[in-house]
């Protein structure tokens, strides 16, 4: 059952959540927010297929708990791609906050938020992630991760300031309940699989995030 059901999930999450993004750069009405967060989607959608195609064939084909070297290396990539994509959808996600509220950025967590993105590029980067032959070496996945939780935390200070109104009341917790659905697959999936299945709520709190900005397309900001 869960070979069929949860790539099948990974899959109407994909195309949920790239759909989101297009209708809402289309019915935009040039409102800049709906722009970058649309956009945001998008790039996050596009990122995970990347991981999650991959993981859903390993599941289908029952191969995920021993995998070939040829499915490691997907999805050793796929991990490599979907977190420098998740990363540039909290950035754009950031953007997103101050277009909506029509004020300036604070240069100060420009700086902040420009050395994290550069700094969780540089830890994705170094050789001993092992992407090519999916590395499981906690303690790197543990360390490139760091800037990208700081990161997280700043956006959850900020939605919970800046985006409290309606549609984005609870965005601040689904951001939240994002990495806590995150963190466990960075330590443990490399030892079991089941870990994994996280990344099914970690999915939904994504897709709820989508949902809230095409609410949005019929209010007025």
């Amino acid at each position: 059952m869960r070979k069929i059901m949860e790539p099948g999930f990974y899959f109407i999450y994909l195309i949920a959540i790239i759909t989101f993004g297009i209708i809402m750069i289309a019915k935009s009405k040039k409102r800049l927010h709906l722009i970058t967060f649309g956009i945001a989607c998008i790039i996050l959608g596009l990122g995970d297929a990347f991981h999650l195609i991959p993981r859903a064939v390993g599941l289908f084909t029952g191969s995920l708990e021993a995998p070939s070297a040829t499915l490691n290396a997907y999805l050793g990539i796929g991990k490599l791609v979907t977190s420098i994509t998740m990363t540039l959808f909290y950035i754009l996600l950031y953007v997103t906050i101050y277009k909506r509220r029509k004020r300036a950025r604070s240069t100060f967590l420009d700086i902040i938020m420009g050395v994290l993105l550069v700094a969780r590029i540089v830890l994705l980067a170094l050789p001993q992630n092992e992407w090519a032959i999916n590395g499981g070496n906690v303690t790197i996945g543990i360390i490139r991760n760091i800037p990208f939780v700081i990161m997280g935390g700043i956006m959850v200070y900020l939605t919970f300031k800046y985006m409290s109104d309606k549609p984005y009341g609870i965005l601040w917790l689904l951001i939240v309940l994002s990495f806590l659905f995150y963190i466990p697959v960075v330590i443990w999936a490399g030892t079991n699989s089941l870990v994994g299945m996280l990344m099914l709520p970690k999915t939904i709190c994504y897709l709820i995030i989508g949902i809230l900005g095409l609410i949005d397309i019929k209010t007025k900001n």
